[in-house]
């Protein structure tokens, strides 16, 4: 019998240690270091033991190297492809993690039931009837998709190397285990060993796997920081609970951008892509009401147009607030400021709320001259015209600041019908024979006198 070994691993960073202690050394945390059994008996490789043994790799010159062979994986999913950068490449390994409940094995499951790949589900989490119901909701006609409930990786192996599908869905990489490993699930050395394990399938057989990761209360990736870093592409479900949208991001890619963004709206029949953004974020109003301006903002390469809306009214208890939902408070305190200094609007004894609709969150700083234009209208309480659309960034000294892909910002807004887009002077267009009036200023004063 081999001898059994145990260690030390810190369970929120995965550091090692040889014994015992209060307190993590590498992320500061107390009481998260818990002993784990190690035993590592003779490790037999992922493949089957008739499989032929792979040759050692040589260096080779990068031009000679021939990537044509392996296009990406189409998903049949718009939002999930632009996000991953065009499709799924063969061999990668994607990370998907999110909140309880918001739906990312609905996600999984819907793309694997719309390919027309032999795609094996693993499920760690429910059974076969389970997922059935709830396949029987989206496409319960596909004969792509094959579903098997286990948690052990070794009969993972068995099953793939029979079926031999084209992309392999976990679900979640915390229920799997592996017999090299004697701990439980979910723990740090079993992540990493059926990490470790799915890479070298993946890389060896230029099969895809998608895998699905449990969140901590913080809303970090559960179990070891490697993790993330073992893995091609880290994708991140986002949304609430009370609202119908879904968000997905790309905190990691390793093939494409990390600034692009897919939206979804949760149905009763699953996940709708929403391929107009725009007409979500931006709520229809019979009459006009103050303290609302629209924003032309970028995610990515996507032109968006976002509503944000301001209250301003007599601090009652003294002290002013100041509160902000999917903007950044600290900015908002510095365009109030700019405003009292600049412009003579004494806001200083009054609270201010900001929030931008649709529940997402905006960090575009060119959205400044929106934000500015809210709260003047709240606080005058004279509304804006509704076909009025900004895009400029605002200075500390109260000049309007160029931003970045401002024609594509521009060409968004007169596509969904606004009259007039106020810019930065310094931007440079070059837009020829537009409908909408492209309205330049320099300054915060200038926008005063135009709007009030």
């Amino acid at each position: 019998m081999a001898i059994v070994k145990t260690t030390f691993f810190c369970q929120n960073c995965g550091t090692q240690y040889a014994k015992w202690q209060g307190q993590c050394n590498a992320c500061k945390e107390w009481n998260t270091i818990v002993e784990e059994v190690i035993q590592k008996p003779e490790k037999n490789d992922w493949k089957t033991p008739t499989t032929t043994v792979k040759k050692a790799s040589v260096p080779l010159r990068i031009k000679d190297i021939d990537v044509s062979k392996e296009p990406r994986l189409d998903t049949y999913d718009g939002e999930f492809n632009r996000v991953l950068g065009g499709g799924i490449v063969p061999g990668s390994l994607t990370l998907l993690g999110g909140e309880p409940g918001i739906g990312k094995s609905t996600l999984l499951l819907q793309i694997s039931l719309k390919l027309p790949y032999k795609t094996l589900y693993v499920s760690g989490e429910e059974s076969q009837k389970q997922i059935k119901m709830r396949a029987e909701r989206v496409n319960p006609n596909n004969n792509n998709c094959y579903i098997l409930t286990e948690t052990k990786t070794q009969n993972i192996f068995k099953q793939i190397a029979a079926l031999q599908p084209d992309i392999v869905i976990i679900d979640s990489i915390q229920t799997l285990h592996s017999d090299y490993i004697e701990s439980s699930s979910g723990s740090i050395s079993q992540i990493k060993e059926c990490t470790t394990e799915l890479i070298k399938f993946a890389k060896e057989t230029a099969t895809p796997v998608l895998l699905i990761g449990h969140i901590t209360k913080d809303g970090h990736i559960a179990g070891p920081k490697i993790l993330e870093h073992m893995v091609d592409t880290v994708l991140q479900f986002e949304g609430d609970r009370n609202h119908v949208f879904r968000i997905l991001r790309a905190h990691k890619n390793r093939f494409g951008s990390t600034n692009e963004l897919g939206i979804y709206e949760m149905q009763g029949s699953g996940l709708r892509e929403v391929t107009n953004p725009s007409e979500i974020l931006i709520s229809k109003k019979d009459e006009e009401l103050s303290g609302n301006a629209i924003a032309a903002t970028l995610e990515g390469m996507r032109p968006l147009m976002i509503e944000v809306q301001a209250l301003v009214s007599t601090a009652v208890y003294g002290t002013p607030q100041r509160s902000a939902t999917g903007f950044n408070a600290k900015r908002l305190n510095m365009l109030l400021a700019v405003l009292e200094k600049r412009a003579g609007f004494r806001l200083g004894a009054k609270d201010v709320f900001l929030n931008i609709t649709g529940g997402i969150t905006v960090d575009d700083p060119a959205i400044d001259l929106a934000v500015v234009a809210a709260i003047l209208s709240s606080n005058e309480d004279t509304a804006l015209q509704k076909d009025f659309c900004f895009a400029a960034e605002v200075g500390l000294s109260g000049e309007i600041r160029p931003v970045q892909r401002i024609e594509q910002r521009i060409l968004e807004a007169e596509k969904l019908g606004f009259s007039s887009i106020f810019v930065s002077k310094y931007n440079k267009i070059s837009l020829k024979n537009t409908v909408i009036k492209i309205q330049l200023i320099s300054k915060i004063e200038d926008l005063v006198d135009i709007l009030i």
